[in-house]
């Protein structure tokens, strides 16, 4: 079996260099300088514009919420300019989240994307996460 070759290779290097630690540098060289979010989510979706750097950032706030995670790539497709991934993101409620206090509690998140490359480059994607899931299981760490 080989490796992720094209764009399926940018999203694989972004998720083990940008979505587990918010490394910037690597941010800056695995997206466009503006990337356009789909949230797809049952309560209304939304899109969200970050630059590579606010999106680091935004990474470095979920270890500040839910400390180093575990983070498991279950599925990754790649055909042409798009790339289907599916995780599961295993941590600890350590940092508030959602209006809740840290409780310690471990959590479970999983989710799922479809990326578009451009030019080696991530410029959009659509993401869907089981929020009502870890809302469960926030309200009964919490309990």
């Amino acid at each position: 079996m080989t490796g992720p070759t094209g764009a399926a290779q940018v999203v694989a290097a972004f998720l083990g260099r940008v979505r587990v630690t918010g490394d910037p540098d690597a941010a800056r060289e695995l997206m466009a300088p503006t990337v356009v979010a789909h949230q797809v989510v049952a309560e209304g979706a939304h899109q969200v514009v970050r630059t590579p750097e606010e999106y680091a950032a935004h990474v470095r706030d979920m270890l500040r919420t839910f400390g180093p995670f575990r983070y498991t790539v279950t599925e990754l497709l790649g055909e042409a300019d798009h790339v289907y991934v599916r995780w599961r993101q295993e941590g600890h409620h350590v940092g508030e989240f959602d209006g809740r206090a840290p409780t310690g509690a471990p959590l479970v998140e999983v989710g799922s994307a479809v990326y578009r490359v451009a030019a080696g480059r991530i410029v959009e994607y659509w993401v869907q996460l089981d929020r009502l899931g870890l809302s469960r299981q926030l309200d009964v760490g919490g309990q």
